[in-house]
């Protein structure tokens, strides 16, 4: 498939924004039962402004997608049976939860309404808010990932991992993020959120790399015999059946050599995994503020190149006619 670069961000940036906020409610959650040091509402209130700008940004980039834009809000009418359709309705629920669970931190409305086990857990309007919004947070995880995980032609992507990349990946880079802004302001969190984001991490090297091994043996259904219907064992193709560009030799091959892919699929197999890692590792030891920075940065770079390679590693059936050229 071709990599389109806008949903490449959209998936990213809006995995990385859930990512935050289930780490922002994560740990307001462990300072409730007082495993951590609580921290201020303007902690809170910071961190989900800076979850709901990236679900922003990702819903921007979204639009770079559309062939007209005025119509994208016919996408959620097929929500009964669409993915796409569910996710266009969960995305902008996800906005309004993290939206509304800043604004009470802001205006500090976390007076507790009801407090259980002998004041072991207050919980609050905010605490409420959280817990919806980790649900849809999932769900929207879930959304995203189906779009591509239903495709059943599309084999390299119909599989359970794809849901748990989608999961693993964005909850990672979310909860790095949240390790960066405690390091920036110098708060205490940053070991926290820090070790939650490399078991992330590690659930997604298992995941990823278990899509790697299973796309590598993969025995596709279709193949020039099956596509015209002969059966000898000889068949090649000599022409694509176009002279010139067309909407098929532009949206269903990424025109890239087997050299670029390979380049690609070490890049964010390095950056994503092993480096933000290592960083946060060295972190620990040097109490910098700096490492986590530049570890949630290396992920993220390291994320926009798995994601490309995600695209472009889908073999599309069609390519049997028009991949080639003569």
């Amino acid at each position: 498939m071709h990599p389109a670069f806008s949903v490449i961000f959209l998936t990213t940036l809006i995995g990385a924004a859930q990512g935050l906020f289930l780490a922002l409610f994560t740990g307001q959650l462990y300072a409730s039962i007082r495993l951590i040091e609580p921290q201020t509402d303007v902690f809170y209130a910071v961190g989900s402004a800076l979850a709901l700008g990236l679900l922003i940004a990702g819903l921007g980039a979204s639009f770079f997608h559309l062939g007209r834009p005025e119509r994208a809000w016919r996408a959620a009418t097929r929500w009964r049976t669409s993915w796409l359709s569910r996710e266009v309705i969960v995305l902008p629920m996800m906005m309004a939860v993290v939206f509304f669970y800043g604004l009470f931190h802001w205006l500090e409305w976390t007076d507790p309404f009801v407090v259980l086990g002998d004041d072991m857990l207050a919980i609050d309007a905010t605490f409420v808010i959280g817990a919806v919004g980790t649900l849809v947070a999932f769900a929207l995880y879930v959304c995203t990932a189906m779009i591509y995980a239903s495709v059943k032609f599309l084999e390299e992507w119909h599989s359970p991992y794809t849901v748990g990349n989608f999961i693993f990946l964005g909850a990672g880079s979310g909860f790095m993020l949240a390790a960066a802004y405690s390091a920036y302001i110098g708060n205490h969190l940053v070991g926290f959120y820090g070790t939650w984001a490399v078991i992330l991490t590690l659930l997604g090297l298992a995941t990823r790399g278990a899509t790697l091994v299973r796309n590598v043996g993969l025995r596709h259904k279709s193949n020039l015999q099956t596509a015209i219907g002969v059966r000898h064992r000889t068949i090649e193709q000599k022409s694509q059946g176009f002279t010139g560009s067309s909407f098929n030799t532009r949206e269903f091959f990424h025109h890239k050599s087997p050299e670029f892919l390979r380049l690609v699929r070490l890049a964010f197999l390095v950056l994503v995994f092993p480096v933000p890692i290592l960083l946060i590792a060295l972190a620990y030891v040097t109490q910098s503020a700096t490492l986590p920075i530049i570890a949630f940065v290396a992920q993220y770079l390291g994320l926009l190149a798995e994601r490309w390679y995600f695209f472009a590693e889908a073999r599309h059936p069609q390519n049997l006619y028009y991949q080639s050229v003569a």
